[in-house]
């Protein structure tokens, strides 16, 4: 038949054929089955930070932990997942030792490349008997034991939360009693644990019943060739990619404003290589690990490379699977900031990743000129509040923000976003903050002068304003404060992210990351989530768009006579 491909199956070495109109059903069908995995999650969960913001990661892969598919949520969780579903399964002594019905349940950051609050949960899938997979869901508990609910400054992994590497919680269809117990006995908040550990677990059934359903209609034997299909494919299309590059290496310099301990600025390479049809990404020169929790494991620096790449590849809008990262290679060095060593600690671990995807870009900007844009605030500029209620009962949540984006060789940046590593994420929604805790928001608007100026001005950033109604306590991971966005092409930086508290008396003071922050009643946490960075000279911007910035109060008039020199023309 015209159109049909073989494929060698497995071990088995049988040839069928994999038509490509069928693979490409396959394909969106196991799209949808990942992404039933987020929408039962966000239906089923207890915490506002799983269902609102959308903080968790859920996949499927095949029994080799191949990606099949993912769920549309937290991008820099998902390229973890796999090296969860490894160390997983090897530190249980390998598939073979799956029974069905198993659940394994792991928090060590050295497997899953997260601190212990990312608690994943891996289930095997099996047909009639058969291991044909595993959906994995990673998701950001409110607190599973660490020293405070969040951390910004702790020392060593052990300070970090409970460590469980690779457990059964469920053996063969029965919950392991003493180990539920002892899990929720390490959580400030158990009754939001154990609504959101059951909700991922009902989430990933959901999930391997979508690929049970295709393996029932297909057979396994077809399945799995139409799924090397799709893997050929996607490789392809990264492949055709690189080979569209000019060959060389692409450096970019970054620096991270502290680890949490020091005051010292961590600056960093990130080399990207580009040679034929394929990519290595060069970390080996990196700065040893530090004392404060900002060291960036393995399995995340090879998640933020991947994600960063497969921004560009054009993967006809289906959900990435192995194929795309096949062409990609991740080199680090055991012990520096991008593959710390147990027992380094790294509860900011995601903060460092998040600076190595938009310095990627950065780095490329030379050879995708009409793809790159300039910098973004390049954070999440999150707060983790906690505390108790009117009757004593404890509670916790959390919230990210929007910061300016870069604008691009197309056009001005719209401001403002998430940034791209955690662009499943959303903002909590101000009605639900106060709806659910001591909290009144009086402030959340654009500020003018804040996006880089440039032939096109990038986004604004935003100041937010939270008035403690009772006291409150909160850990402000915040990053890139030092060092923000940046320009392209003559373009201008845009204003860096600050913070402060402003007291019950009036008197204002300045923060940077900080850990388990008392705010007390009728305390305010000023807020200003950094602009990005323009594109292009700021001569070249027309009088026209300077007078609408004016108009519309992106740009004050005295800034706007400082940064465009036409404007005395």
């Amino acid at each position: 038949m015209a159109g049909l491909a073989t494929r060698e199956i497995g071990d088995q070495g049988a040839h069928v054929a994999a038509d490509p109109v069928t693979t490409q059903i396959v394909r969106h069908a196991l799209d949808a089955a990942a992404d039933q995995m987020r929408v039962a999650l966000c239906r089923t969960a207890f915490s506002p930070i799983i269902y609102e913001m959308t903080d968790f990661a859920a996949a499927l892969y095949d029994p080799q932990v191949r990606l099949l598919a993912q769920g549309r949520a937290l991008p820099l969780f998902l390229g973890t997942l796999g090296a969860c579903v490894e160390t997983a399964v090897e530190r249980l002594g390998g598939p073979e030792v799956l029974d069905e019905g198993d659940v394994v349940v792991t928090t060590y950051s050295y497997d899953t490349g997260s601190h212990a609050q990312d608690l994943t949960i891996v289930v095997p899938g099996f047909v009639d008997g058969e291991h044909v997979g595993y959906a994995a869901i990673k998701a950001h508990h409110l607190d599973l034991g660490a020293r405070d609910p969040y951390c910004t400054d702790t020392t060593d992994l052990f300070q970090e939360g409970l460590i469980l590497p690779g457990v059964r919680l469920y053996r063969a269809g029965e919950l392991q009693d003493d180990l539920y117990r002892t899990l929720l006995s390490n959580s400030r908040l158990p009754n939001a644990l154990a609504g959101d550990l059951h909700a991922q677990i009902g989430a990933a059934q959901t999930g391997l019943a979508g690929l049970y359903r295709l393996i029932e209609k297909y057979g396994l034997e077809q399945f799995r060739a139409y799924t090397e299909r799709i893997f050929d494919h996607a490789e392809a299309l990264a492949r055709k990619f690189f080979a569209s590059l000019p060959d060389g290496t692409y450096v970019s310099s970054g620096a991270m404003d502290n680890d949490g301990i020091s005051d010292d600025l961590i600056p960093f390479d990130v080399k990207v290589q580009i040679d034929g049809d394929r990519c290595v990404i060069d970390f080996t020169d990196a700065p040893d690990a530090t004392a404060g929790p900002i060291n960036c494991p393995r399995a995340t620096t090879v998640s933020g490379c991947r994600m960063a790449l497969m921004s560009f590849f054009d993967h006809a809008g289906s959900s990435p699977n192995e194929g795309l990262f096949r062409p990609i290679e991740i080199l680090t060095r055991p012990g520096s900031l991008f593959d710390p060593k147990p027992p380094s600690p790294c509860f900011m671990y995601g903060w460092p990743a998040k600076a190595v995807i938009e310095h990627i870009h950065r780095a490329l900007a030379p050879a995708l000129p009409d793809r790159v844009p300039a910098g973004s605030a390049r954070d999440l500029c999150a707060i983790v509040w906690w505390g108790t209620d009117e009757n004593g009962e404890a509670w916790g949540d959390g919230c990210d923000h929007l910061v300016g984006h870069g604008a691009s060789m197309h056009g001005d940046a719209r401001s403002p976003f998430i940034i791209i590593s955690c662009s499943g994420i959303k903002n909590t929604p101000v009605e639900v903050l106060e709806a659910k805790r001591p909290l009144l928001a009086e402030r959340f608007e654009f500020v003018t002068d804040t996006g880089g100026g440039g032939r096109f001005r990038g986004g604004l950033g935003v100041a937010v304003q939270y008035r403690a109604l009772r006291d409150v306590y909160a850990t402000l991971p915040w990053e890139q404060t030092r060092t923000g966005s940046w320009g392209l092409e003559g373009g201008l930086p845009g204003a860096t992210s600050s913070l402060a508290m402003r007291a019950a008396d009036g008197s204002v003071e300045p923060l940077s990351k900080c850990s388990a922050l008392l705010i007390p009643t009728g305390s305010t946490l000023q807020l200003f989530c950094g602009g990005g960075g323009g594109w292009g000279p700021p001569e070249e911007r027309t009088v026209e768009a300077i007078e609408s910035d004016i108009r519309e109060g992106y740009v004050s008039p005295a800034a706007a006579r400082d940064t465009y020199p036409q404007l005395a023309a």
